[in-house]
């Protein structure tokens, strides 16, 4: 099994990763509230954030499918934290798409989405708010 990716902390909070196969980087930073300087997404940032790309993803995958256009959809993702213990407690999501869809579609997209990979993966003690908005 080859490794997916590579994580370097590079001081100061910050840590770039490396996707092995693409040689693609990003880096993440600890987010002010928890002594960081917040100039990058922080790794609970990431975790809310790859919802939304699994989420948007996996309808494309659907979508094409099922010659459906989504291209331009878009989703803003609000990430609620807790204190004790510190942990993701909630994440909501508005997936704004930019077009109108038969109610048949519809219910495919929202039904997909929700069963991404990631949402699967997640506790069941984080909330997770998904609101889907069409013209």
């Amino acid at each position: 099994m080859s490794a997916t990716s590579k994580v370097e902390y590079l001081g100061n909070l910050r840590t770039e990763l490396t996707h092995l196969k693409s040689g693609q980087t990003m880096h993440t930073d600890a987010p002010t509230d928890n002594n960081g300087k917040g100039a990058a997404f922080s790794p609970t940032d990431l975790v809310a954030t790859s919802l939304a790309s699994c989420m948007i993803t996996v309808m494309g995958i659907k979508a094409s499918q099922h010659s459906i256009d989504i291209d331009g959809t878009e989703a803003i993702v609000k990430k609620e934290m807790s204190a004790n213990p510190r942990r993701i407690s909630a994440i909501r999501i508005n997936i704004h798409f930019p077009k109108k869809y038969s109610e048949k579609e519809c219910k495919l997209l929202e039904l997909t989405a929700n069963t991404c990979p990631v949402i699967n993966s997640l506790s069941s003690e984080i909330t997770t708010d998904i609101s889907f908005h069409y013209l």
